[in-house]
């Protein structure tokens, strides 16, 4: 990936230009010393002058009031606010016009800036104050005010805090007076520039000791750049917080949000004052001191999937090439391509009008239609439909280009979603909300409407990523999650009717990814390449995830990784330095699924006999017991060692009815509360009382004898043998009540308990007689 740069031969201002800024994908304004403002045309290469400002009047700083809020459209007039050297703050509208001009501060006002939501306007000064103002240039508080000029400002993604520069210190204030500032020193110079990304949260700064660097919004540093030959004088976050371009003397450089660099260029621009990214991400405009406006688009960026590999070679072209033939495909389209995504064997672009849908079977004739808003911000692909977001909606389509559904969450802003914060999958979409880190809202994906009680899934600090699995049925779905603290999680997304606990199944996790065609996941865990063969086995028998996973070294991937794909038995990382890095995992484990899901289990025995490996067996164990295949299950265990679970399952198998042995799994699983419910539905009293009193959960066992008036005297024997074997004495109320006006007698107690197991057997004997005749019918 590149930055494709273009200038005009001859500057169109006289004397430098101090800033930029976009109107739409097409069309850009520029203020300059000569006190011009142009308009630039890029459609038809026009540029025309807006208007002559006065002669005391040099613009500094230039901001387009947002046109979005909070996902939705704006329907006001097009102004935005100039600062200039006069210490005056100015609305003008597009036309020209300077709608309104007050004295903002003593000296220059060096920087202006809208927050997300267009309710406020921050300046800051040479004077060394920051001023918020209203919509209409009402001055509404003074927020800082310091001794040193204050060259930069940025506000929070949540417009409740302000980013600004005090010397070689950065600082972050918080609107609300009392509340904690933070600051730090940021640099070994001056600080020239700063930006604040909405979607990832990261703070950029550059400044006079020739570096970038790249922080958290906690203030610690996560990149810092080799020193430049000059001072950066620029930084841009792109609106996707994927990228972020930065500005020196005739330098620009495009990076990753990481900070490594893409690409380097070197322009005859001079000192590059002003950074602005158009709203689609595509184009960047850059102020440069020797009048000239320079232009730059994102080219040579590149996809891959299994044997294809697709590279963006001109704005409207994209080159397939399938590396098993070396055949090439060229891909042409009418606009410029904003996004692209190739995964599951489908490759999808939009561009500012329209998305194009490519099967990697056909490469010439693609599904196209119409886009509703032209700056779609994300796309995410599953194997049956995909998902976009277009910065006010999500829309998820069919690869017919059916549109599906729209999930509606109120309040959310969908402008600063991203790949960490939403998930699909065949059945389900995952969001986590914008406003409260902790929630993820989960929806149907046929439907757009929320799960089950429309109860979102809460978890108990932020989130910081999340993931649902690709394969299975719908009732299986999980969705793991890491959150601040690097832990790893995973869930249930269907509770149907019981409450699924939140297992953690794993700490000081940097990064995830689901397997694409098995529900293998895998990640980097404190240094380690870790992959969970069957984390759904936390559902079935805890014990058995430390057996089902998988673990090397991982130092080739340097630290903080990025995962960017696990396709078939490949994953691939990305390293800190950007480098792509490739690993093998078994594919062993992916082949086992797939036969446990078409219940072929005389092949998934037959795998786990030839490999030989303890960690497939454990997985195959796990794999039987949820899917209620006893006997598959029995092998596996035995061939682990569990021969206290080779018991169990021996005596689920004797047990006469598929009720009480449905419920015998679900209490090997760890899942009392549904087994309880499973024998007291098919009127299996007995039963229920007896899984308790093996838990030694008396006053359960206790509760449900009286409540349906049979077996007290059972478990007030069992309760009287167990004080007996510990030698002491009764102290529960209840027990004590009971035991006054109940006779024990255990003689008559294994008659009753004889004649419930005959019961069973023959209610069992005549379903089985009744099936068969039906079938017979």
């Amino acid at each position: 990936m590149r930055l494709k740069t273009s200038l005009l031969k001859e500057p169109k201002h006289r004397e430098l230009v101090s800033c930029v800024g976009w109107t739409s994908a097409d069309e850009l304004y520029s203020c300059s010393d000569d006190h011009q403002i142009l308009k630039w045309n890029l459609l038809s290469n026009d540029t025309s002058v807006v208007v002559k400002l006065q002669d005391e009047i040099y613009p500094i700083d230039l901001h387009w009031f947002p046109k979005t809020v909070s996902g939705k459209k704006q329907a006001v007039a097009e102004i935005f606010a100039l600062t200039s050297s006069d210490g005056k703050l100015h609305l003008v509208s597009k036309s020209g016009r300077i709608e309104k001009s007050v004295e903002a501060h003593r000296g220059a006002v060096l920087a202006g800036r809208w927050n997300y939501d267009g309710t406020a306007l921050i300046t800051a000064g040479e004077d060394g104050q920051l001023k918020i103002w209203s919509k209409s240039g009402m001055l509404r508080s003074t927020l800082a005010q310091q001794g040193t000029p204050v060259y930069s400002v940025a506000w929070a993604p949540d417009s409740g805090r302000v980013l600004y520069t005090s010397g070689r210190q950065l600082v972050v204030k918080p609107l609300q007076p009392n509340s904690k500032v933070l600051q730090w020193k940021a640099h070994d110079g001056v600080i020239l520039k700063v930006d604040w990304s909405a979607v990832n949260d990261l703070i950029l700064s550059g400044g006079e000791d020739c570096k970038y660097k790249v922080w958290d919004s906690y203030g610690r540093l996560l990149f810092s750049s080799a020193p430049h030959d000059y001072p950066i004088t620029s930084v841009a976050w792109a609106p996707d917080g994927e990228l972020f371009a930065m500005g020196s003397f005739h330098t620009l450089r495009l990076c990753d949000k990481t900070g490594w660099s893409y690409s380097l260029e070197k322009p005859s621009t001079g000192s590059l004052l002003s950074l602005c990214w158009s709203a689609d991400g595509t184009q960047l405009a850059g102020a440069c001191g020797n009048g000239h406006v320079l232009f730059a688009h994102i080219v040579e960026q590149r996809w891959e999937w299994k044997n294809f590999e697709i590279t963006l070679t001109k704005r409207r072209t994209m080159q397939v090439r399938n590396v098993l033939n070396d055949a090439v495909d060229v891909l042409e389209f009418r606009d410029r391509v904003i996004k692209a995504s190739l995964a599951h064997g489908h490759l999808v672009v939009t561009t500012s009008l329209q998305c194009y849908v490519y099967s990697a079977k056909n490469w010439n004739t693609p599904l196209i239609f119409d886009l509703k808003e032209g700056t779609v911000s994300l796309i995410v692909q599953a194997e049956r439909h995909f998902l976009l977001v277009d910065g006010a909606e999500v829309y998820v389509y069919s690869y017919e280009g059916r549109l599906i559904s729209s999930p509606k969450s109120p309040g959310m802003r969908m402008d600063i979603l991203n790949s960490q914060s939403i998930s699909l999958s065949n059945d389900t979409i995952a969001i986590r909300d914008t406003t409260d880190e902790r929630v993820v809202f989960l929806f149907e994906a046929q439907t757009g409407k929320a799960i089950g009680d429309g109860k979102p899934l809460i978890h108990k600090i932020e989130v910081v990523l999340i993931a649902l699995d690709q394969c299975g049925s719908s009732n299986d779905r999980r969705i793991a999650l890491i959150d601040k603290n690097r832990d790893l999680y995973l869930t249930s997304v269907r509770k149907l009717g019981r409450a699924h606990s939140i297992y953690k199944i794993g700490s000081m996790v940097d990064t995830m990814a689901w397997n694409d065609s098995a529900n293998i996941l895998c990640g980097i865990q404190d240094n380690r390449f870790t992959v969970w063969y069957y984390p759904s086995v936390v559902f079935v028998d805890k014990d058995l995830l430390p057996k089902t996973i998988f673990t090397k070294d991982s130092s080739e991937f340097s630290r903080p990784p990025q995962m960017v794909s696990y396709v078939g038995s490949q994953v691939t990382v990305r390293r800190v330095d950007g480098s792509l890095v490739c690993t093998a995992v078994s594919p062993y484990p992916t082949l086992l699924h797939e036969y446990t899901s078409s219940a072929r289990w005389e092949d998934a025995l037959r795998i786990c006999r030839f490999a030989k490996d303890q960690t497939l067996w454990s997985c195959l164990a796990g794999l039987a017991v949820a899917n209620r295949e006893l006997s598959t299950a029995e092998v596996a265990y035995a061939a682990i060692g569990e021969i206290d679970k080779v018991q169990y399952i021996n005596f689920i198998k004797d047990l006469p009815s598929k009720d009480s042995c449905l419920a015998h799994i679900l209490l090997f699983s760890g899942h009392v509360q549904e087994a309880e419910a499973t024998l007291l539905q098919a009127n299996l009293i007995y039963h229920a009382i007896q899984i308790h009193i093996n838990l030694y959960s008396w006053d359960r066992a206790l509760e449900l004898a009286v409540k349906y008036k049979t077996h007290v005297d059972t478990v007030l024997a069992h309760r009287h043998k167990f004080l007996q074997d510990f030698g002491k004495q009764e102290t529960n109320k209840r027990f004590l009540q009971y035991s006054e006006g109940v006779e024990v007698d255990w003689e008559k107690i294994q008659a009753k308990i004889e004649m419930e197991f005959a019961k069973e057997r023959e209610r069992a004997a005549n379903s089985s007689v009744r099936s068969s005749v039906s079938v017979r019918r």
